[in-house]
């Protein structure tokens, strides 16, 4: 059969397989020791997968299960060649990146996060991104200060 009539060189297979970047932050790519760990891990586990994926034979398949591996690898590549890995913070008289500090909304209920890098965050698990509104809105205040967030007022009550 000629090679004209096989999917494997159509422009919809082609497409199909060419998935656009992942957007990257414009943020500087701040992360805690622990997050670069992360981001090693998760490039190790893409370049894996799409290791994995050229072993199938099947052109059209193959480019199908490598197109996300390989999208994923070149962003977590990227987030580790730029990773500056900040210290954790000396004191907790200030909110600061990798401090961990509690606070009160408005309607009593009192919340606790961990601010850390942006591909780290994880907020069902306790942790913000720096570049959030309630972290920059946190970042510098003592326990006590009341800041303005998200329309509320959020008072800390505490910095570890």
């Amino acid at each position: 059969m000629s090679v004209a009539f096989t999917k494997e060189d159509s422009a919809e297979t082609a497409s199909e397989t060419l998935l656009p970047d992942r957007p990257i932050s414009p943020h500087p790519n701040l992360v805690t020791e622990a997050g670069l760990r992360a981001l090693e891990s998760q490039l190790l586990v893409a370049r894996e997968a799409y290791e994995a994926a050229q072993k199938i034979e099947n052109v059209n398949e193959r480019r199908r299960q490598a197109a996300t591996p390989l999208r994923d690898a070149r962003y977590f590549a990227a987030r580790v060649r730029t990773a500056q890995v900040m210290p954790d913070p000396t004191s907790t008289d200030a909110v600061a990146f990798g401090s961990t500090v509690t606070f009160r909304r408005d309607d009593g209920r009192v919340q606790k996060y961990r601010i850390v890098g942006e591909d780290e965050a994880d907020p069902k698990a306790g942790s913000i991104s720096f570049a959030s509104p309630v972290a920059r809105s946190l970042m510098g205040k003592a326990v006590g200060d009341v800041v303005a967030a998200s329309a509320q007022e959020l008072e800390i009550i505490a910095i570890s």
